[in-house]
Formats: C-alpha cells, structure tokens, sequence
C-alpha cells in the first residue's frame, strides 16, 4: 500500500470519490445476489468481498480525513437502483460497463492487485450476464431487429411519399398499409427462420435412447469411436474417448448439453414471430402519429422525424447496453442510420413529385 505523508486535497477527493464508488459497487453486488441462488449467489457476494477490501484500501490512505459517507457518481446510482428493482440481465450488463471503465490501472495510489481484481471483475460480470443475454438473443433479436425496421422503413415510406406532394389521407394510407405488411412480412419471417434454425440444431442432436445400445456392443470393434470421429475427433481421440464411455456406459453428454443451450438461445418460432410482429408494428406506427393527429405538409415530417428520432436513440441504447458497450455511441449509430435512410427517400419523393408535377 502507498504511504503518503500529506495527501494534498486532489487526492483527498479522489480517495473518497473511490471508497464512495466501491461502497456503492459492494452494495450492488449484493442486491444482485438477494436475487439469486446457488452458484450465481455465491460468486455475487464474493464479488461484493472483493469490493470491501478496495474500500478499506481507500479508508486506510485516508485515515482521518474519511469524513462522512459521500454518494457515489450517478451511474453507480443508478445501477444500484436498477439491481435494488430488477436484479436482471440488464444490471449484469451496466456492472460489466461499470468494471471496464476503472481508474486504478493508471492510479499510482492504487495496488497492482486492485487493477487486477477491476479487470478479472469485468470478466466475471461478463460471463453471468452471458447466459441471460443468450435467454435473450432470439426473441429480443426479433424484437429489436423488428421495432428499428418498422421505425425505419415506415420513417422512409411516409416521408418519402410526403415529399411526393399526394395528400395526407394517401401518405396516412400509405403508413397503414406499410405497417401491416412490413409487421406480417417480419413475423413470418421470423418464424420461418426460427424453425428453420431449430430443426437443424435437433437434427444434430444425440438420440437419447443410444445409451440402450451400449451394453451390446462389440468392445473389439467399438463401433461408438465412430461416432466421436464423426464430430470432429482425431481417430486416437476418438478410440479413447469411446473406451472411457463404454467403461461406465454413459454416454458422452457435452455435445447434447451444448446443443441444448443453442435451442434455449436462439428461442422458439412462434416467441420471435409474435415479438417480430408487435415490435415491427410498435415502431411503424409512430412515423404514422404525426398524420393521425391531423398534421400536414412539413409539420407532420418533422414531427415524424423527430419522434422516430427518440425511438432509435432509446433502442440503440438498449443494444448498446446489453452487449456491453458504450450506449451513447449505439444510440447515435442507429439515428444515422434511420436518418441516412429517411433523408434518401425524401429527396427520391422530391424527385419523383416533380417529375409528376
């Protein structure tokens, strides 16, 4: 630990800033783990440990100059208020964030060992949110995926046929009409895709009932080395890994467990299709507001716009945050690219107005 004879007021704010952060950090962890059970609670109030013995780092460098307990900064806060109320994988993946961004590898007053358990915190944060992300990844991919093209493709029909010059009833229709169809062309798409996924995963799937078949088999011939060479074993592999199986009649089970898991993530056909179709709808339908409140003319493309404009910042916000990754830059990716696809259509509806003009 550093000895500091007179720590200068700087770092006297900065020390208690720290303890103040790993105080809240502990805290969280430990809300996290008031909603877990087995492992997952046990890791959680290790990690919680970890965070007190940084926080009595900071209470020894700062001795009598601790003072009161001061709050934490507004994103540790925040993240205390999330785990306190939801406990979810959306916590898990702000306290991910939370532990890339720490200070202590370029803090001279903080050890070695500090910057090292901020580092091994990210990864252990990482890899409990990753079985909740993979939850996710099917029906909140169709759900995302499904309200940014319905805020996007529904953005650039009715402001392009806007720029046209046809009347609102005809861009209102438009909106409608492009709602419905883009929402049943997702969901079906979706669901065929989906399907599609999950019979080829139980394709690959072990059958259960080769277990029965191990007791007769031919020990000198051990027909089941075939089987590990055909998922990719080396034959020497394959010839050891089978006389293990057969010397306790089981099964190998890794590639079935495996398997098991890409069906839970990638989720079910109806799940994505039903998601799809109510986020592609739940986005289209914002772009069509502006005209079914009465709004023309250029009123009603900027209030379109900018109420579109919210949307992408908010879903890009919620990728950002569950991959794990800075939402700020998500967000304003994906107004560019709503706006980038919006600003093309209204200049080929100016174009094609005028020509029709």
């Amino acid at each position: 630990m550093p000895t500091v004879s007179t720590p200068t007021p700087s770092q006297l704010r900065r020390w208690r800033r720290y303890l103040a952060a790993e105080r809240a950090e502990a805290a969280v962890y430990r809300d996290l783990a008031s909603r877990r059970s087995g492992e997952e609670r046990t890791i959680l109030l290790e990690l919680a440990d970890a965070e007190a013995r940084h926080e009595a780092h900071w209470l020894a460098l700062l001795g009598e100059h601790a003072g009161r307990p001061r709050g934490s900064d507004i994103r540790t806060r925040l993240l205390g208020f999330f785990a306190r109320r939801f406990g979810s994988v959306f916590v898990l993946a702000l306290a991910q964030r939370a532990e890339s961004r720490s200070p202590y590898e370029d803090d001279v007053d903080a050890t070695d060992a500090m910057a090292a358990d901020e580092k091994v915190h990210e990864e252990v944060v990482r890899g409990l949110a990753t079985r909740g992300r993979q939850r996710l990844s099917g029906t909140f991919r169709a759900a995302v995926f499904g309200a940014n093209d319905g805020l996007v493709s529904n953005l650039a029909l009715v402001i392009g046929m806007s720029a046209t010059g046809v009347s609102p009833a005809i861009v209102l229709a438009t909106g409608v009409a492009g709602l419905l169809a883009g929402a049943l062309s997702m969901g079906a798409g979706e669901f065929v895709s989906v399907r599609s996924q999950r019979e080829l995963l139980e394709a690959s799937t072990p059958d259960p009932t080769t277990r029965d078949a191990l007791h007769h088999l031919d020990v000198d011939a051990n027909e089941l080395a075939l089987v590990y060479r055909a998922r990719g074993m080396t034959e020497q592999e394959s010839v050891e890994h089978a006389a293990g199986v057969l010397a306790t009649l089981h099964l190998d089970e890794d590639a079935a467990e495996q398997l098991s898991d890409e069906h839970e993530g990638i989720g079910t056909g109806w799940g994505a299709a039903i998601s799809s179709f109510l986020f592609f709808a739940s986005g289209a339908i914002i772009p069509v507001l502006p005209y079914l409140f009465g709004l023309t003319g250029l009123t009603a493309i900027v209030v379109a716009a900018v109420l579109v404009g919210i949307a992408l910042l908010a879903t890009g916000a919620i990728v950002g945050l569950l991959a794990g990754g800075p939402p700020l830059a998500r967000a304003l990716r994906q107004l560019a690219i709503g706006y980038g696809a919006a600003a093309v259509t209204y200049l080929l509806g100016l174009a094609f107005g005028g020509v029709a003009v």
